[in-house]
């Protein structure tokens, strides 16, 4: 516990200086064509559960260049954190495999429920992103216990979180991110979606978005549109595809059965063999740093065959 304070104070004293000079860094940069290819873990989460350094063996020898983590704190930090090992002992395992990890997931339920805020969870996940030398501490999903029920309140609250989230994850030298699915985009009221709020009233230099490509086709929105509204703020995307049987989006008809009923009419598909129109997304990709193959489920036997075809699609096709 000392060790963590310890931490979090001596980040806390870097000075003000600097700080501006990365603000202002974060809030101006452009990207070139990324020439890398990242795969995020939950993809294989049975596979990491089972054999954590076997996994990570194979994918480094698929060609992946780095890894996005995800982590689902407990509250209980005296344990070992990814898959019984400690975040140094990780990032020592990708070391070993010429991996390195820019971006996590991390889990913030309390700090963004309105009448609750608290911070503790964002103070020692900060903590872990340092550790494994990531860059973005990317925020996954709502709340959990509000994700079928968010309102614009609620959404309003979550933007005014992430602005002192960002400048506390600044702090630390890393960037807060956050990453959509559907929902985000159901209209609320006075045509504004949850996502519009986010984008609207967050800081640019304290927030970035990773935009998963799947959910906001299947929410029906164009991707393309989104980098031209809001430029410089997706500097991360999930490069995932959708059945081709699956293309249709789930708006309007989600606003009837809701959100969990929604999810089990969703099918994904190996990059390059389903719905999306990678071809014209990576058109647009002068803001991109970081690309993340996933795919939520993976129906091919081996899970394996199945990233490495998305790799190849990628490697072949898109960068």
């Amino acid at each position: 516990m000392n060790q963590r304070r310890d931490f979090l104070k001596k980040m806390g004293l870097a000075s003000a200086g600097l700080l501006m000079a990365q603000s202002d860094l974060l809030a101006a940069r452009s990207f070139a064509k990324p020439k890398q290819i990242g795969l995020q873990l939950y993809t294989l989460r049975e596979e990491l559960a089972k054999d954590v350094k076997g996994t990570i063996s194979k994918v480094s020898k698929i060609g992946f260049n780095h890894v996005e983590t995800f982590f689902n704190y407990s509250g209980d930090v005296s344990k070992d954190l990814f898959w019984n090992l400690k975040a140094s002992e990780l990032k020592q395992l990708l070391s070993d495999n010429n991996l390195v990890t820019h971006s996590g997931h991390y889990q913030l339920n309390d700090f963004l429920t309105p009448n609750k805020g608290n911070d503790d969870a964002l103070k020692t996940q900060i903590e872990l992103a340092a550790t494994l030398g990531q860059k973005y501490l990317v925020v996954p999903v709502p709340p959990f216990g509000l994700i079928d029920k968010m309102t614009l309140d609620d959404y309003k609250f979550m933007a005014a979180q992430f602005n002192k989230a960002g400048e506390m994850c600044h702090k630390a030298g890393l960037q807060l991110g956050y990453h959509n699915h559907f929902w985000e985009f159901k209209v609320l009221q006075d045509n504004k979606s949850g996502y519009d709020v986010l984008l609207e009233e967050t800081d640019p230099a304290l927030l970035s978005f990773e935009l998963d490509l799947f959910w906001t086709v299947k929410a029906g929105k164009n991707p393309v549109e989104l980098f031209k509204k809001y430029p410089k703020r997706f500097v991360m995307w999930h490069v995932k595809d959708i059945d081709k049987q699956f293309a249709k989006a789930v708006y309007p008809d989600a606003n009837k059965k809701g959100i969990f009923d929604t999810l089990r009419e969703v099918k994904f598909t190996e990059v390059g063999t389903g719905a999306v129109n990678f071809k014209e997304i990576f058109a647009h990709n002068k803001d991109l740093e970081y690309i993340f193959v996933e795919q939520d489920q993976i129906y091919r036997e081996d899970k394996f065959e199945s990233i490495k075809m998305s790799y190849d699609y990628i490697k072949g096709n898109l960068i």
